[in-house]
């Protein structure tokens, strides 16, 4: 625990009323995307607006115990942290309840809590404690094998719980360590890879196999006297044919229907306006109602008679969108990404590996969960769950982002002692 005469020395203020502000728009919007007529008090507990703000309260007090301890608990507790959110996230697969389908949620009396939503900051922790074990900067492949194998075990235990959008943001940690030192050849490989799930599911899997193997065929002709080109164009052939096989094989047959059906509206296979496209088209419809000004706080026609589903949930960018305009939606996205940056600048001074890394933890998933939430309500990406950090309505997952942050400014304010 701090000194008492220290409880705030060296809190980075300009990051705790951007949270702030974030946290009370969000709120504000929570409540706009829940009102109608009937409304009449803004502290309704029996609505989510009024559970909003206990949650939000919750979330504050959380806040500044993570403030007042000392670094030391959470350095020396890193391990035994993540340890705990992985036994919950095994158990909540047999145990847990199901809200959206999938199987993520602990129910206990009449509150609920996602595990899932706290695998994110003990994952980072746990990440930053080992590269600052293992000396980040001599690195060898057992480190690297280590460090993925932190990353892919609550991410694989995500999956099984059907949630494929809170998965998807353990894909933030590839940023982190390419920060770190990871190879960009890795991140090229990546790119590649894109590239190629992108045509997998643009183009008929016979007809891209039979485009690869011409080209690989003509790259073997081109390159037949040289033994090592010629066994990297067959492996890369094989592996490419393998890839493409699996992807249609996960998309179709591994993920659940109403998955695969949101991918292929978005990539214009199918048009489905009633059924698994409707959340997208309605959305569009709200963001594009807005306008240069938007229509104004509770005046939003589409977000008043509800016809976004989950708008106060994933989808509570359309409500930002209609009421209050383009120019309020980049007003928005500008406060957002000021926090990122801050957050990226305060990694960049500490003198710690373990707080630096874990800074880019924090700024590189709020930086997916943004880019992929208002890419999915926009029409960029697929429609999957996940919440706008600060912003959607949910108390696991404002809780969960609360800590992730403010263990940061813990660490950030400490930076002049923690020398490793």
């Amino acid at each position: 625990m701090r000194k008492a005469k220290n409880i705030f020395a060296n809190i980075d203020v300009l990051t705790i009323v951007l949270y702030l502000i974030l946290v009370f728009f969000g709120w504000v919007n929570i409540y706009a995307s829940q009102y109608n007529d009937d409304t009449q008090f803004a502290l309704d507990f029996t609505n989510r607006y009024g559970k909003q703000m206990y949650f939000i309260a919750i979330s504050l007090f959380c806040g500044f115990l993570t403030l007042i301890i000392d670094w030391k608990f959470y350095y020396s507790l890193s391990y035994v942290l993540y340890g705990l959110v992985i036994i919950m996230l095994i158990s909540v697969l047999f145990v847990g309840g199901i809200t959206g389908g999938a199987t993520s949620w602990f129910e206990i009396g009449g509150l609920k809590f996602q595990p899932s939503e706290f695998a994110k900051f003990t994952t980072a922790l746990a990440l930053a404690k080992f590269f600052n074990m293992q000396h980040i900067k001599n690195q060898n492949i057992k480190t690297k094998v280590y460090s993925y194998i932190i990353i892919l075990l609550p991410c694989i235990l995500v999956i099984f719980q059907n949630d494929l959008g809170t998965a998807l943001v353990f894909s933030a940690f590839i940023l982190v360590l390419y920060r770190e030192g990871l190879s960009i050849n890795i991140l090229f490989l990546l790119l590649i890879a894109s590239i190629l799930l992108l045509l997998s599911l643009l183009i008929d899997q016979a007809i891209l196999i039979y485009i690869f193997s011409a080209i690989a065929l003509i790259c073997l002709l081109l390159f037949r006297f040289n033994k090592k080109d010629i066994l990297t164009i067959i492996v890369g052939w094989i592996i490419s044919v393998f890839f493409i096989s699996g992807i249609n094989y996960f998309v179709y047959e591994v993920l659940a229907p109403h998955h695969s059906k949101r991918i292929n509206i978005l990539l214009g296979k199918e048009f489905d306006p009633y059924g698994a496209g409707y959340n997208l088209i309605q959305s569009k419809i709200a963001i594009g109602s807005g306008g240069g000004i938007g229509k104004g706080f509770l005046n939003g026609t589409q977000t008043r008679f509800d016809f976004v589903p989950e708008q106060s949930t994933d989808f509570i960018f359309c409500t930002i969108g209609e009421e209050w305009g383009f120019f309020g939606s980049v007003l928005f996205i500008s406060i957002f990404i000021g926090l990122i940056s801050r957050i990226i600048l305060l990694a960049e001074r500490q003198r710690s590996n373990y707080s630096r890394i874990y800074g880019y933890s924090v700024a590189c998933i709020l930086f997916v969960h943004f880019v992929i939430n208002i890419g999915m309500t926009i029409g960029l990406l697929p429609t999957i769950g996940i919440p706008l950090p600060f912003i959607s309505y949910g108390g696991s997952s404002l809780l969960g982002f609360t800590m992730l942050l403010f263990i940061f400014l813990n660490l950030d304010s400490y930076r002049l002692e923690i020398l490793r």
